[in-house]
């Protein structure tokens, strides 16, 4: 089986892959990649530096809004962040895979702790102006260009193959665990001391990691090799996503769900603010609640064997309607809950994109992928946020809410029906032990049906 850039193996929507297909995913129990020393110690670490970084995330978007009164400005924030990784994100891919994952780490964690520390003073001091905003959102764009792939990438060295699905799922649980907290740490401290004290709780959160890493034990990591410095490296990595479909097609999908469907700093402050007159509480809950559905999907994700894209297909759809449902809501109460099934589609559509592209992909392409997938699901933002955020300042926050969603669920029901012919398959509609079942299967060749001779 050929294993170069020209060669490509579609997964079927419905998760039957290819049964040539080597290492194939296993089952495992819910939080079996915990049993190793070395994911324990990242895992502890993230969870810290997680709270942290959601808490200036909640924050830096009421500090913004704040100083200015304005949703685009919000938007503009967003992109600044977000921007570095559409520019610079290929290269990022590419040095990743030539470095050692664990001491770029070290750097990447170190600068953006700097960042941190440096906002928190000029908040704390009283001299912060919207641009310094601007500027430390910038700068941590450009320490995550390296920082995202390297984690990504980092997971298989902690775990190994087979584990590698149970820990994608972890990291994100633990990413959720964090926004249960930290949004209700930052609603606190904004409405009792001031965002200042949440950047500085931030910069300090960054000990955790640091230490983590430190204690980690080189000699139990997978190490894989790393590709060697040489010319085409970047064009190598695009020529070999695009000759592969299951690859190039979910980044596409995530890339417009990226883009259009998870602005939610600009949706739900505006909510919180325009719609409901409801303050900055109201934005703290709105997230937390998201949070708890974004948890159950992720933990749902740990105990699913396989990263099947029929699921990937179906949670886009649910949350581009979901998010068309959501924009309508009449009251707070009603706007609020809807936030935990958004969660739940959103996470996902997040952790089966990640696993697929991550287990289709070979160990020393990984970090070049990796980096195209984070370059365009969150580098979309700086493309987005700023026409979501116009949108929501002329039409309102319902109409920018519901744009979204119709985005994202236009978006899935069209790659899905391309993954579908790719794969050579058909859309079925039936019924299975007394239940409506909807599902694809392979379509029946043309010999078949024809007539005998």
């Amino acid at each position: 089986m050929s294993t170069g850039p020209g060669a490509a193996s579609v997964p079927a929507p419905d998760g039957h892959d290819d049964p040539t297909t080597p290492d194939a995913p296993r089952k495992s129990s819910m939080f079996s990649s915990l049993k190793v020393r070395n994911y324990r110690l990242f895992f502890t670490g993230q969870v810290v530096s997680n709270i942290g970084t959601w808490m200036q995330r909640i924050a830096q978007d009421w500090l913004v809004l704040s100083l200015t009164g304005s949703s685009a400005a919000v938007g503009i924030t967003t992109a600044l962040q977000f921007l570095p990784m559409l520019l610079f994100g290929l290269y990022g891919g590419v040095l990743v895979d030539r470095l050692r994952k664990r001491p770029t780490l070290l750097v990447t964690q170190s600068s953006m702790a700097v960042t941190s520390l440096f906002l928190a003073v000029l908040t704390l001091t009283g001299h912060v102006q919207v641009w310094h905003v601007y500027v430390a959102a910038f700068a941590m764009g450009l320490a995550t260009v390296v920082d995202n792939p390297a984690r990504q990438s980092f997971v298989s060295e902690l775990v190994g193959r087979d584990q590698l699905q149970n820990a994608v799922s972890l990291n994100s649980a633990n990413f959720q665990s964090a926004r249960l907290v930290g949004p209700a740490v930052a609603g606190l401290m904004i409405t009792g001391v001031g965002t200042g004290w949440a950047f500085l709780a931030n910069g300090l959160s960054f000990v955790a990691p640091l230490s983590c890493l430190l204690l980690m034990r080189a000699r139990e990591l997978h190490v894989v090799a790393r590709a060697p410095r040489g010319k085409g490296q970047l064009r190598e990595g695009l020529h070999y996503v695009a000759g592969r479909p299951e690859l190039i097609w979910t980044i596409v999908l995530v890339g417009f769900i990226g883009t259009f469907g998870f602005n939610f700093p600009v949706f739900l402050s505006a909510f919180a603010d325009d719609v409901f007159h409801a303050g900055a509480g109201a934005y703290s809950l709105f997230n937390t609640l998201m949070a708890v559905g974004s948890l159950a999907g992720a933990l749902l994700a740990a105990r699913r064997g396989t990263a099947r894209l029929r699921v990937l297909i179906a949670a886009a759809l649910a949350f581009g309607a979901l998010e068309m449902v959501a924009a309508t809501a009449p009251e707070l109460w009603l706007f609020a809950l809807l936030m935990v099934p958004i969660g739940v589609f959103s996470m996902t559509v997040n952790v089966t994109a990640n696993t697929s592209i991550q287990m289709s992909t070979d160990p020393a392409m990984r970090g070049r992928v990796m980096a195209l997938y984070m370059m365009v699901f969150l580098g979309g933002s700086p493309v987005g946020a700023p026409i979501v955020g116009w949108v929501t300042d002329a039409y309102g926050a319902r109409a920018g809410f519901a744009a979204g969603g119709a985005v994202a669920a236009t978006a899935a029901l069209v790659i899905g029906l391309v993954l579908a012919r790719v794969g050579n398959l058909r859309l079925s509609v039936g019924w299975h032990r007394g239940h409506p079942q909807v599902r694809f299967v392979p379509r029946e060749r043309r010999e078949e049906l024809a007539p005998a001779a």
